[in-house]
């Protein structure tokens, strides 16, 4: 969007889709008020500006096709400069695996949230919707931590969200992770199949523990390769449960390295010194049906300069 600051929409009466059905109406008008911060969106809902079907709503409200929405005049307040998510949605581009008329897979980079909030302005999400203005339709399929970086999965229609989400429910979605645990793990090829649960702590902080009444939780270890202090391996997840691996691989007694929250500080602070700056925690792989074609898609994300460097160093170490 260009326009001069402080500039005024005028209202306008707009017809949702079929694929934009079933999203709820804050995250619509999102993607239809380039520009206008969130807190204005919920401002405008609240006071019954926006009106769907001629009536009130509230912000949790579903939208189904044929609905129709009036959009209020606003006063945006933005420039000519492209916003923040619009640019950092321009540089994700160059990181998509895959894009299909139905979905895309992206090399997501560690560091960025898949959703804005919790102080944050925009994550992958924002960034990729504020890219492409017209995308009728762009949803989460599914959610990585913020620090991990590898395979995400976006629908670009509403028919493939369900189907993939469903696949997830079912087990049927492979996800293979790269996890550099700290310490020489001998464990060649260990499932642990423990409980978690999640705690909130004082101040906000949320934090997964092992707990025996939690949910269940598997994941399979599998060695890759072995250095001085520090182990490769592959997981594979049996359940998609919060910080997963994180904690899991905490309980074995070899938390992922670079882990601030679940890890060790004195072997932080050694991974530190071969020059690890994050989390190393990657979705190198993922498997799923394409519901379109019934096709098994399988599709890779290669690390990132930054780690491959540190297991480079690691081997010559």
């Amino acid at each position: 969007m260009s326009t001069s600051p402080d500039a005024t929409t005028r209202a306008r009466q707009v017809t949702v889709s079929a694929e934009e059905a079933g999203q709820r109406i804050d995250n619509f008008l999102v993607r239809h008020l380039k520009g206008v911060p969130k807190s204005h969106i919920y401002r405008i809902l609240r006071r019954g500006e926006v009106r769907v079907n001629s009536g009130r709503i509230q912000a949790r409200y579903k939208l189904n096709a044929g609905d129709s929405v009036r959009i209020p005049p606003l006063r945006t307040g933005v420039d000519s400069s492209p916003p923040v998510g619009e640019s950092a949605g321009h540089r994700l581009e160059p990181a998509i695996l895959l894009e299909t008329d139905r979905y895309l897979v992206l090399n997501k980079p560690s560091g960025m949230a898949v959703h804005g909030g919790s102080g944050l302005s925009h994550g992958v999400i924002e960034a990729l919707r504020a890219a492409r203005p017209d995308a009728p339709y762009l949803e989460l399929a599914h959610r990585l931590d913020r620090e991990t970086s590898g395979c995400l999965v976006l629908a670009k229609r509403r028919s493939f969200l369900r189907h993939f989400q469903q696949q997830l429910r079912a087990g049927q979605v492979s996800k293979h992770y790269l996890a550099l645990l700290c310490g020489a793990w001998g464990g060649g090829r260990q499932a642990v199949d423990v409980s978690l649960r999640k705690h909130q702590l004082q101040g906000g902080e949320r934090m997964v523990r092992v707990d025996a009444d939690g949910k269940q939780a598997l994941s399979v270890f599998s060695t890759v390769a072995t250095f001085t202090g520090a182990t490769l391996v592959d997981v594979e997840l049996g359940t998609g449960r919060t910080h997963q691996i994180r904690v899991h691989a905490a309980h074995l007694g070899h938390p992922v390295a670079g882990d601030e929250k679940y890890g060790e500080r004195v072997a932080n602070q050694a991974m530190r010194m071969l020059g690890l700056r994050r989390m190393f925690l990657h979705a190198r792989l993922l498997e799923f049906t394409d519901p379109a074609s019934d096709d098994r898609v399988s599709v890779s994300a290669p690390l990132d300069d930054a780690l491959g460097a540190v297991l480079e160093r690691l081997e010559s170490s």
